[in-house]
């Protein structure tokens, strides 16, 4: 959606433990406090997720805070998405819609991280809140 409908191109990456890459990112941290006479190390979270690629949305079907046990260690700027509270859940997809974690809640929120970085034009956003509020028959779901 990003891609077809606001032409901006999108890294999407698959976390299988959030709760892993905190722990190495721990690790690293403890071991160059251990070691400051060392080169540093550096998480491999931290190097994947480079601050010159853009802001980075993470995404859960967890609580927010579950993706942002990693954030400190993230040096690009950080904005997550998650399942906070209890809502109607009859499917998945109902859950996402209700919490703002579907597609098109993504795309919203990636367009806004990039309107704050002037990457895209400040009206995106907007725009992208009414379009697919009416491809949903003109329910709200921002």
């Amino acid at each position: 959606m990003l891609e077809a409908h606001w032409g901006v191109h999108a890294d999407v990456w698959s976390v299988t433990s959030w709760t892993e890459l905190r722990r190495e990112a721990l690790a690293v941290d403890a071991w160059n406090h251990r070691h400051p006479d060392e080169p540093q190390r550096t998480a491999h979270v931290a190097t994947r997720l480079d601050p010159d690629n853009g802001p980075v949305v993470a995404v859960s079907d967890w609580m927010r805070a579950v993706p942002d046990q990693i954030a400190p260690f993230v040096h690009a700027d950080w904005s997550s998405l998650g399942t906070d509270g209890f809502g109607p859940s009859d499917t998945r997809t109902a859950l996402r819609q209700y919490f703002r974690v579907d597609p098109p809640a993504i795309v919203v929120r990636v367009l806004e991280c990039l309107a704050q970085h002037r990457t895209v034009d400040q009206s995106c956003p907007t725009e992208a809140r009414n379009r697919y509020t009416s491809l949903q028959g003109g329910r709200q779901w921002l």
